[in-house]
This record gives structure tokens, sequence and C-alpha cells, in this order.
């Protein structure tokens, strides 16, 4: 018997594929809708406990109020106004939508089924592949464009990553990028005493509306910033509400990027690890349930409204049969 194994389950009427490492008594449950992530169980110091705030059930599951583990491609997080100009031609990704209710976040796969490719364990680790078609000129306002997108999930002796591939399908250039979206909840004690470290030089400046600056004034180097929002050193969370993204972010000797997020208290660590791309961290001031109970920590590729910025277009323009990849994942404290 293999030390990892894929096995399946179901959320009411949900297809879940599940991750195990049975020597290490970790589970990985993740839904076919919308490749999404909806708990890690591990074992720290206290005790066995599923450290992500992921959606509890089907419903939830569903209504993806808040985003919980999403999968946010072509673009995560917002695109101002919901208008965007990508090769000289402007885009409205909700037309005859007016007022409020004027927003696109998160991309266009939250709702979507996945495919499972294949799935594969060993004893060195435990991995499955979910793809979609779903994104194509049809389908999307807004966008006609035609992406395919494989995102892989490996569980290992290390934790959990996630191996993104999206590949320009159709005939012309295409905007696009990713990034993921987790929740962590790593004990039941308030956040304000949870120690954050984040490796970014710089943090995104924005607007009332989290969009960020125009030009050159977006990039704010964190010595000249706000100095409650400078996490480059260890410190405890506090009363400080973040929903900010941090820029430059420093490698590790191995080449990824990790910002650590630990509970003195409980002794429940973990890092969320990039090789490129900018960090967004929400503290959940905002969230539709349990505020201020966990932290998200959001690896992407690029700032949010990437579709608006000339410093961005490089970044995003994916030519015809091209792909792209990016990774990221968890790694629990041993």
């Amino acid at each position: 018997m293999s030390r990892f194994a894929v096995t399946r389950a179901a959320l009411g009427g949900e297809e879940l594929v599940v991750l195990v490492d049975a020597d290490a008594d970790r589970e990985i449950r993740i839904a076919r809708r919308g490749a999404t992530v909806l708990s890690i169980m591990t074992c720290p110091p206290q005790g066995r406990r599923d450290i992500a705030d992921g959606f509890r059930d089907e419903k939830e599951l569903v209504g993806h109020k808040g985003s919980r583990f999403a999968i946010m491609t072509p673009f995560a997080n917002r695109v101002n106004d919901s208008r965007y100009t990508f090769e000289a031609t402007s885009y409205d990704l909700q037309p005859g939508v007016v007022g409020a209710d004027r927003a696109s976040r998160h991309g266009f796969l939250r709702g979507v089924t996945f495919d499972v490719k294949q799935q594969h364990a060993d004893d060195e680790k435990v991995s499955v592949t979910l793809v979609t078609s779903a994104i194509r000129p049809e389908v999307n306002p807004g966008y006609p464009f035609a992406l395919d997108v494989s995102i892989t999930f490996t569980l290992d002796d290390n934790g959990l990553s996630l191996e993104a591939i999206t590949r320009n399908v159709g005939e012309r250039n295409a905007p696009t990028f990713f990034g993921w979206h987790p929740y962590f909840r790593l004990s039941d004690h308030p956040i304000e005493g949870w120690e954050l470290q984040v490796p970014g030089d710089k943090i995104i400046a924005t607007d009332k509306d989290f969009i960020p600056l125009p030009g050159t004034r977006a990039w704010q180097a964190l010595d000249k910033a706000d100095r409650a929002l400078d996490f480059r050193t260890t410190r405890p969370i506090g009363d400080t509400q973040l929903n900010h993204t941090y820029a430059d972010l420093q490698l590790d000797a191995d080449g990824r990027a990790r910002t650590h997020l630990r509970d003195p208290k409980s002794g429940a660590a973990i890092a969320v690890w990039q090789e490129r791309g900018v960090m967004l961290v929400f503290t959940a001031d905002t969230a539709e349930r349990d505020a201020r109970r966990s932290v998200a920590l959001e690896p992407m590729e690029c700032m949010p409204d990437a579709f608006n910025r000339d410093d961005c277009t490089p970044l995003i323009t994916l030519g015809p049969g091209e792909e792209r990849r990016f990774v990221c994942g968890v790694e629990f404290a041993r």
C-alpha cells in the first residue's frame, strides 16, 4: 500500500477529489466545481485540524461568496468598472449593467466544473490534474478569447502545490493572468495575535475601491509607506486591516518567495510560496461570514486591474498557441 492515495467523495451533489497522505495523516478535499480546495487537514502541534477556511457545504460552494480558494483567471481580483482596453480595442465585461452592480472580480471559472484529466499516487506524492476549456469567445461577454486551463494539485511531504497552465487556443493574442485565493484559519485564536511576514519591498497603492493608482504612483516603497503595512519582519497582525498587494517579492535561495503565517499560541504555521508575481494579503474584515477569523494569502501573477495597465501588458499578453505556467503552494510547519 502506498503512502499517498487519491480517492473520491461528495459534498451534496458536488463531486470531490481527495488527496491523502496516510503517514502524515493529511487530507486535501478539492471540488471539481471551480477546482476549489475545500479543506486541508493537517496535524499541527495541538492535534489534527482543518487549516483551510473553505466552503462548508454545497450551498456555499455553489454560491461561491468570498471566492474561498478560487482559481482566478483570466484575471485575478478586480477589473476597474468591468471595462478594459487590449490592443486598441475596448471591452465591457458587464454590458448593460450600471451603478454599484458593475463589479468583475476573480475571473470566470468559479462555477465551472472541471474534468479530471489524470491522477497519480505513489510513496513520494499524490497529484490530480483538473482541466477546462470553458473560456471561449461566445461564453463570457467582453472576453472574446479562447483559453484552455489546467490545474495540477500535488500533495507531498512538504505540503500542497498548485501548477496552473494556461494555453491560448484562439487565433489572436489574449490578455490573461492567474491567481489563487486561499483562506487559512490556523486556530480559533484571534488573528490579532497571529504573526505575519511578507517578503515584499513594495506595496501597491490603491484608491478607495482597491484599484491601483495610475502609472508609477502605484508602486510604493514600504520604507515610505504606512509603517502598519510593513511586514517584512515577522510581527503580529494586531488591529491592522489588510486588503493590500505586496510587490518586489524577495526570493529565498531556492527561488521561491515565501509569505509566512503563524499562530504562536498553537504553534500552527504555514508558508505560502510562489516563484514570481505579487502577494495580496486580506484579513477578511469584510468577509460574508466569520470576519477576521482567517487570513487570505493570494499569490497572483500580476496586480489587480492588470488588464488596464500598460506596465502589465507584457506580462498578461499570451499569443496564439502559447502557454504560460504559474506555480505556488503551501508548506506546512513540521
